[in-house]
């Protein structure tokens, strides 16, 4: 199970680092782990991109970080209203900073890290709009295992 590595002191270092981007843009992030990945990351990531419904932001403007822990797969995946702006290689970027942190074991302080550079990102193209118009679309913990499931956790 994820729970084991990531501990609850690390989910609140990931959510503490969702909120604060989230500050300053209409973006919406999550974090999503798994033990394992059987196949290709991208495609994996984009399975769980649509179980946790992150295509139906108003925006399209959601950003998910995917982590299978034991399968050693990581993949940050932008909605297409952020890919249509963010620069070439951005998520590149992203993924080579959070792997570095990773193969350290630096689990939630690299996802926080990678979480608040992209959240700066967001904040130039899709800034918040203020409290009584930008909602927050989705949720901002941390989800673990299948997300198809009926799990209050995705």
């Amino acid at each position: 199970m994820p729970r084991d590595t990531i501990t609850p002191a690390d989910e609140a270092v990931i959510v503490a680092a969702i909120e604060e981007a989230e500050t300053n843009t209409s973006g919406e992030i999550r974090v999503h782990f798994e033990n394992t990945c059987e196949i290709n990351v991208l495609d994996r990531a984009t399975q769980v991109f649509a179980a946790l419904h992150m295509h139906e932001t108003k925006l399209r403007n959601g950003v998910l970080f995917y982590i299978a822990l034991k399968s050693h797969k990581f993949a940050v995946l932008g909605d297409g209203g952020i890919n249509a702006v963010v620069p070439p290689h951005f998520w590149e970027d992203i993924t080579q900073q959070v792997v570095a942190d990773f193969k350290q074991e630096k689990y939630s302080e690299g996802l926080a890290k990678a979480i608040r550079t992209a959240g700066e990102q967001l904040k130039s193209y899709f800034p918040y709009a203020g409290a009584h118009k930008d909602i927050n679309e989705l949720a901002d913990h941390v989800s673990f295992g299948n997300p198809s499931k009926e799990d209050p956790t995705s």
